[in-house]
């Protein structure tokens, strides 16, 4: 597997889920398989297989998290030049061009994104549109509902 981006905090954050899955999710689905085991009759006990599921999605989100920490190439932010030009982990404040409406996106590794969070995978057609960027260009975006029209107001390296 080919080294992942991630931001400093993006892989902060993956630690913490894989933290979580081991010493609290974890547990608490073998405590819970083992009182379904007390019940009887597995065949028909649906608390028992229930907890078998559960337990096989946090197996392979841990196995996940594993591989994608251990493949990282973690990018510190603050660490980059301030150059004023858009690049992986910077945070973006753009105006939409025809309403004026103002956004800020984070371009993030492809498993740390979020668009609930503001931030975008460096896959998506905006972050790919903003790499190269400085504060003050315009960038049209090709999204798959049309084309929209960007400025670059501010890059920020936090």
């Amino acid at each position: 597997m080919s080294q992942v981006p991630l931001t400093a905090a993006g892989a902060e954050r993956l630690k913490q889920e894989l933290k979580e899955l081991k010493s609290v999710k974890r547990p608490a689905v073998i405590e819970a398989i083992a009182e379904a085991r007390e019940h009887g009759d597995l065949k028909e006990n649906a608390e028992y297989h229930a907890a078998r599921e559960q337990q096989g999605f946090i197996e392979g989100r841990i196995k996940e998290l594993e591989s994608v920490i251990s493949n990282a190439q973690i990018i510190d932010v603050t660490k980059l030049p301030q150059s004023g030009r858009v690049v992986f982990g910077c945070t973006v404040d753009l105006i939409d061009v025809e309403t004026e409406e103002e956004v800020r996106y984070q371009i993030v590794g492809d498993v740390e994104a979020d668009i609930s969070a503001n931030r975008v995978a460096i896959s998506s057609p905006i972050a790919r549109a903003l790499i190269g960027k400085e504060e003050g260009e315009d960038v049209a975006v090709e999204a798959p509902g049309g084309t929209k029209e960007y400025e670059v107001a501010a890059v920020h390296y936090i």
